[in-house]
């Protein structure tokens, strides 16, 4: 375990985000706006963030809020990776009907959405597969299991009506099942981090990117292989980047329905 120091200025602070495209407006500023000389940038899959943030080989980062229930790391509160109904971008797919279901293939990258999965499966269907990990190749994930689980980018790329499967969009099947919004990622770190610099950096890197969307998809569309008409629409109505107190309510509900044991601390600035 790294020491953070924690008494010299956090002059360039490493944080770790995500390389799927819903991740973009959040560190657009962190990428080419002022807070780009305070910061340290990483980016990796959602698992992966969340393992370098335990190890201690980033400091801060967007974390599954499966992993920040399960480490009980701080929360800086205000933005995010959230939805309100469908996500577009989390799809659960089946080769037999849903009570029927016995296996289920989920993406490496997943975690928070692995436990959305089993959720939906469970309080729906009242069916608790088995999981394993797979790579995002649809055909394999469904040759190999009854259902598949595809999140982020590679979900943006299928095009789920002409794929011949029954589909979920787990953002909409939270909504339906709790009324509430659906939280998947937060900026967190350690208890111990000076989180008013943090959250200085992620509010600022998030206004930035905000006032400039439509240069995130002119600029971000072909580089994450969709559409610019997909990247517009998921980006502008899909998903949800400020995190307020319905969506905390929301994240209490997935952890109960979960049973994520440990409760995120959230820290007030």
């Amino acid at each position: 375990m790294r020491n953070w120091e924690l008494e010299q200025p956090l002059s360039k602070i490493r944080i770790g985000a995500v390389s799927y495209l819903n991740t973009v407006p959040l560190v657009w500023g962190m990428l080419h706006g002022p807070q780009r000389e305070k910061v340290d940038l990483s980016f990796s899959i959602p698992s992966v963030c969340a393992l370098e943030i335990e190890e201690g080989t980033i400091q801060a980062g967007l974390a599954p809020v499966a992993e920040v229930a399960r480490q009980g790391l701080a929360v800086v509160p205000g933005v995010g990776i959230a939805c309100r109904g469908p996500v577009r971008s989390i799809l659960l797919f089946s080769r037999v009907p849903w009570r029927e279901v016995r296996t289920l293939a989920a993406d490496r990258s997943s975690r928070t959405s692995v436990h959305l999965a089993r959720v939906i499966l469970r309080e729906r269907y009242g069916v608790e597969p088995q999981i394993a990990q797979h790579e995002p190749i649809l055909p394999e994930m469904l040759s190999a299991a009854d259902a598949a689980l595809l999140i982020g980018d590679p979900a943006l790329r299928a095009d789920p009506e002409q794929l011949g499967f029954d589909w979920l969009d787990l953002g909409a099947e939270w909504l339906a099942l709790t009324g509430l919004p659906m939280v998947f990622a937060v900026w967190a770190a350690k208890p111990g981090l000076p989180l008013e610099s943090l959250s200085a950096i992620t509010h600022g890197s998030y206004q930035f990117g905000k006032g400039r969307l439509g240069e995130i998809v002119e600029s971000e569309h072909a580089a994450h292989r969709v559409t610019r008409e997909l990247a517009e629409r998921y980006l502008r109505h899909h998903i949800q980047f400020e995190i307020g107190a319905k969506e905390e309510e929301g994240m209490r509900a997935f952890r109960e329905l979960a049973n994520l044991a440990k409760p995120a601390l959230v820290a007030r600035t």
